[in-house]
């Protein structure tokens, strides 16, 4: 059975509070600090120390509760099964507490030192413009409060935090990347970003005006209509922002663009695993997370070799792109541990259905059968007709 901060004994109307700031799991809050918590309105010293306390006691009653239970049941076991069962109970909460020691140590060894140059982070990331509105978020109960959550994109990773290398451009904006650089983990900072350095300033020359009929031609026939997104065959991209005059109107110039924007920000995590950065860029490119587990993966450290098998489920999808955008991504940001990438596509052969000229000759082979049975009856049928 799983635990919920409900679970926390005391914590009552507070729990939105901490899920608003990270904090959705007993076991997050059992290896929180007590500065973490000091940071939310109405929660002190005292409250701070017993909340995490009581998720730890919790913790660590549900991982005895699990040891207690292989105890009981290898002393009753009397066969086989019943001994692998409890094998595998007790190794799950051995691996909980491992996995929250871990945690605890690695949160330790980052907390106040300063991003490096080069690190592949985890960041949170609240955005909105400087009229309040909200259109990034780094978490699924932030995108539900900003009327941003939809069931499609937290499937594809939209709600989580952003994968960054510290000071490469690609990842955050010009004043974002420039930012980072000066924070601690674990420190939340906000900045405001002038429109320069966020989404740029609004250009003339990026609004274009077509005629309608031009326009239906562009657009596979169809009428325009405000607000519709808007592709020319080049690829750029652009929203139809009025039509008048029998002229349709598309803006090509960033939705923000010409707006300063301000964040919330702390930097969370840092990736160090080889596996785990792939993970990550193959995530940057789309790849749902679900499916990630399905790419099966072999690194040749001798040539620096890395090579993708292709799951079944995307044969049939168009992943140029894809393939070639993070090709040319781990190739670029760990170019001293990987050369050539490959990607390897298996189509099985499917089973040769029967020729259809064979299955027609069949059939009339059938008919001609059965017309030969059934002509003697017709031949003795004409000789009695010519004896009466």
């Amino acid at each position: 059975m799983s635990l919920k901060l409900e679970d926390v004994k005391g914590l009552g109307k507070k729990i939105e509070s901490l899920k608003e700031a990270g904090i959705d799991t007993v076991e997050k809050l059992a290896s929180a600090n007590i500065e973490d918590l000091l940071e939310l309105k109405g929660i002190g010293e005292a409250s701070a120390t017993k909340y995490i306390n009581n998720a730890k006691d919790l913790v660590e009653g549900k991982t005895t509760e699990k040891v207690t239970e292989v105890g009981e049941t290898d002393a009753s076991a009397d066969d086989e099964e019943d001994k692998e069962e409890a094998k595998k109970i007790q190794e799950e909460a051995k691996k909980i507490q491992e996995e929250l020691k871990k945690l605890e140590e690695k949160k330790k060894s980052l907390e106040g030192k300063q991003v490096e140059e080069g690190s592949f982070v985890l960041i949170n990331i609240t955005a909105k413009t400087q009229k309040g509105k909200i259109f990034q978020v780094s978490s699924v109960d932030d995108a539900k409060k900003a009327g941003l959550y939809d069931e499609q994109k937290e499937k594809q990773g939209y709600f989580a935090p952003e994968f960054v290398i510290v000071g490469k451009t690609g990842f955050l904006n010009e004043g974002l990347t420039e930012f980072i650089k000066g924070m601690n983990y674990f420190e939340k900072k906000s900045v405001r970003i002038p429109p320069t350095k966020a989404f740029g300033k609004r250009e003339p020359q990026k609004i274009e005006r077509i005629s309608i009929a031009k326009f239906r031609k562009l657009n596979e026939g169809k009428n325009p209509e405000i607000g519709q997104d808007f592709t020319k065959k080049d690829g750029q991209r652009g929203v139809v922002s009025n039509i008048m005059q029998g002229r349709v109107i598309v803006d090509y110039n960033h939705p923000l663009a010409g707006q300063s924007v301000d964040y919330n920000l702390e930097v969370i995590d840092k990736i160090e695993s080889f596996n785990d950065k792939i993970e990550y860029f193959m995530l940057n490119k789309g790849i749902p997370k679900d499916s990630i587990s399905d790419f099966k993966l072999n690194y040749n450290k001798d040539d620096k070799s890395l090579e993708f098998t292709v799951p079944k489920m995307f044969l049939f999808q168009n992943l140029t792109y894809v393939k070639f955008g993070l090709a040319m991504d781990l190739q670029t940001h760990l170019a001293d541990e990987i050369n050539d990438v490959r990607f390897i596509e298996t189509f099985e052969k499917m089973p040769v259905p029967e020729p259809t000229s064979e299955s027609v000759m069949k059939k009339i082979e059938e008919f001609n059968k059965q017309k030969e049975a059934e002509q003697p009856d017709e031949e003795g049928k004409e000789v009695s007709e010519e004896e009466k």
